[in-house]
Formats: structure tokens, C-alpha cells, sequence
């Protein structure tokens, strides 16, 4: 197994004074944490937040975090105003979804966000990336030409490809579509887009793909794809339809997708919990850099693509960080 790292920096073991210490030990401390999936996957993102936390001089006993789980678009406001009213030191917001809701309920309470479908820049959150100029800063994955490789790694797995089934979720803004279909006409390939709003609506999406009969499925970055255990009932949603399949998330192939490139999930919020670690710490959103993931990985399920009938090809298994028998 290979594990590759991008350039970037994690963060690490920060570096606290005297001071700073005698400080930390004479007070506590309160984060606020908003997941959009269920408990059982916000708390395993709690418990790495915990570790690095500790690891840096704010055991357990020095920090309460206050959580609200479960977040979805028609309660987000009101679980977010519920935590700003707590007055905490800083929030720790996960996706799309409940980052825009914290920020509309403070401009002064210190942001660090976890999003893997927003343009930071674009989207108004931060003046730049090296200094956000706001309150919000964070952990952000915008890589158009990140999502052409899916299309790449799909051609390249499937020689014959010509049509492919996009699965997108409109609530996320993704910058992803872009550098999927820049790719798409590079390669010349048809693509075909099936919305949904949540989980309960994939299999049906992926029922009216496999009707349009494509190639292979490509799954935008999204919540309903992502958190929580949403990858595995994706994957077996995918292997139902036989559909061949790619997406960001690690744990897809895992579960039974057939390939799966992107970030690390783990270290990624080790990012985001250094990070937070840095506001603790005195330092002001405004003048912390956003950091994007610096970990990534190839996934794949050779035993998906037998099942499928595909002949994994050799240039694919060799660059492939974990292989799946």
C-alpha cells in the first residue's frame, strides 16, 4: 500500500509558551460543533478533535464542546443560533450546508470550518485565502481540476467510455462540476446529470442512471454522499444497480464502490482541529490562512471490479494507495 502526500502543511505539534500554558491551565474553554450526519459519525470526528486537542495542551477536563447532530437544511439555522447563544470560543461547523448558517448567526464568534464543496473565495466567506479578513476560516477542498482526474481514472478503467452519469446536489455549490465537465469534453463523453437533495433519494438517482444505461457513475462531493456511514449505503446502492462508480470518499470503495480518489478523511480533520487549536491559542480567524486537504488517496475495489466484469488496469493498481480483494 502507497500512501502519497501533497504539498501543504498540517499544522502539527504547535508550539505553546510558558504563558500560554499557565493561561490554557487557568481557564476553560467551549467549541461548538454542528455535524450533519448522525451522532455515531460526528462523535468518531469528535474523538480526533479530542486527540490533537490533548496533544497540544487542552486535556479534556479544560474543554466542554457542545454538539448538535443531525443538521439538515430546514433546522440548520435554528441548531446554529442554539449554539451561538452558548457563547462558545469557537465553532467547528462540517459541510456546506451548516457552515453558511453559523456565519449568518455571528460575525464575531470565531469560525473554523470543515467544507468540501466550497469556493471560499467565491463564495464571499474569505478575502483571500492566505488572510480571510473575516471571522471564518477553516478547512476548504475547491479544486476544479482535482475532479477532472475522476474522469481520467473512469477512461482510463473503462477505455470504451462515452456516457457518464453524474450525481450532483444542488445545495452544494461545488466547484467539482466544473472540472468534471472541462474533462468530459476533453475525453469526449456524454454526461448526464440525476439530482439529489438527500440520502433517501440516491437509489432512486441511481435507478433512472442505470435506465439511461452510462458507463460509469460519478458521485459529486456532497453531505448526503459523505458523512457519517452515507458512503457504505452509497456503495451498496451502487453495486444493486451494477453500476460502476467514483467518488471523493475513501470509505466508498471500501464499502463496495468501485474506485474512490480524494482527500483523507482523518487527517483532514486533524487539519481543521490544529486549526482550531491555533484560535485557542489567541489566533484571529482573520489573519489564520485557509488550509485545503494535503492528504489524498486511491481506493480501489478489485473485487467490485470483477464482480462487475471490468479488467482493472495495471497502470491504475500500481498508483493505487489501497486495493480492495
Amino acid at each position: 500500500m502507497r500512501r502519497r502526500e501533497f504539498l501543504g502543511f498540517m499544522g502539527g505539534a504547535l508550539v505553546v509558551s510558558p504563558r500560554t500554558v499557565w493561561a490554557q491551565q487557568s481557564r476553560t474553554v467551549k467549541i461548538g460543533f454542528l455535524y450533519p450526519g448522525p451522532e455515531v459519525g460526528g462523535n468518531a470526528r469528535l474523538a480526533t478533535l479530542r486527540e490533537v486537542l490533548r496533544a497540544n495542551d487542552w486535556p479534556d477536563a479544560r474543554v466542554e464542546i457542545v454538539s448538535r447532530f443531525d443538521v439538515n437544511s430546514a433546522r440548520a439555522a435554528v441548531l446554529a443560533k442554539e449554539l451561538v447563544d452558548l457563547k462558545p470560543d469557537v465553532l467547528f461547523p462540517v459541510s456546506v450546508g451548516v457552515v453558511e448558517p453559523v456565519r449568518a448567526a455571528t460575525k464575531t464568534i470565531p469560525i473554523v470550518a470543515f467544507d468540501l464543496e466550497t469556493d471560499p473565495i467565491a463564495s464571499g466567506i474569505a478575502a483571500n485565502l492566505a488572510r480571510p479578513g473575516g471571522n471564518t476560516t477553516g478547512v476548504f477542498f475547491d479544486f476544479p481540476d482535482f475532479s477532472m482526474k475522476w474522469m481520467e481514472l473512469l477512461k482510463e478503467t473503462i477505455p470504451k467510455l462515452s456516457k457518464v452519469a453524474v450525481v450532483v446536489h444542488p445545495e452544494s455549490p461545488s466547484p467539482q462540476l466544473k472540472g468534471v465537465e472541462a474533462a468530459a469534453k476533453l475525453l469526449n463523453v456524454k454526461l448526464e446529470m440525476f439530482e439529489i437533495h438527500g440520502l433517501a433519494d440516491v437509489d432512486g438517482a441511481l435507478l433512472a442512471a442505470s435506465r439511461w444505461s452510462p458507463d460509469a457513475v460519478l458521485l459529486l462531493s456532497s453531505p448526503p454522499i459523505g458523512v457519517g456511514n452515507n458512503p457504505k449505503v452509497v456503495a451498496e446502492f451502487t453495486l444493486k444497480h451494477r453500476l460502476p462508480a467514483i467518488t471523493l470518499f475513501p470509505d466508498f470503495a471500501r464499502a463496495g464502490g468501485l474506485l474512490a480518489y480524494g482527500i483523507d478523511i482523518p487527517e483532514s480533520y486533524r487539519q481543521a482541529a490544529a486549526m482550531i487549536v491555533k484560535v485557542l491559542n489567541g489566533a484571529k480567524p482573520a489573519d489564520l490562512p485557509i488550509e485545503r486537504p494535503v492528504k489524498f488517496q486511491l481506493i480501489v475495489n478489485l473485487k467490485t471490479a470483477k464482480a462487475l466484469g471490468i479488467t482493472m488496469p495495471t497502470s491504475v493498481l500500481l498508483r493505487a494507495d489501497e486495493v480492495i480483494e
